[in-house]
């Protein structure tokens, strides 16, 4: 892969563009290839662009952010990728809760059930108990 490498101080970043093997950590060194640096506040890039082209043809792949940077330098020819994480907006309790409520309220009043037609208390009560208890025989 073809990807940043962070250098610089805390607050003040700087990368190494390099390549490096996919299952290596960027940080863990081990980099195949230096291909050139990168300061994102001043904008200065040094890019030895005969070693990156010559890589990408024997199949090492860029980041997102170093290809949209290699686009921006005319390096490579293509769209730009999205790096930016997906933003899914959220909905608040009060919102659904909101929303609920005036589909309950939407409902004809013919469908709504009547108080007559549902069983009373007794009746309910009425079913549950047998009417007969069999007799309970003697325990030998």
């Amino acid at each position: 892969m073809i990807r940043f490498q962070r250098i610089g101080r805390t607050n003040d970043p700087a990368f190494r563009i390099v390549l490096i093997e996919k299952e290596r950590a960027a940080k863990a060194g081990g980099i195949n290839e230096l291909l050139g640096t990168y300061n994102p506040r001043s904008k200065a890039l040094t890019l030895n662009e005969e070693r990156v082209t010559y890589w990408i043809s024997k199949g090492a792949q860029p980041t997102g952010s170093i290809h949209n940077l290699l686009i921006n330098k005319g390096v490579i020819q293509g769209k730009k990728i999205n790096v930016l994480q997906k933003h899914t907006p959220q909905v608040k309790e009060v919102e659904a809760g909101a929303a609920a409520a005036p589909v309950a309220a939407a409902v004809p009043a013919a469908e709504t059930p009547i108080a007559e037609e549902l069983p009373t208390e007794a009746e309910v009560v009425a079913e549950a108990i047998p009417e007969e208890v069999p007799a309970e025989t003697p325990a030998a």
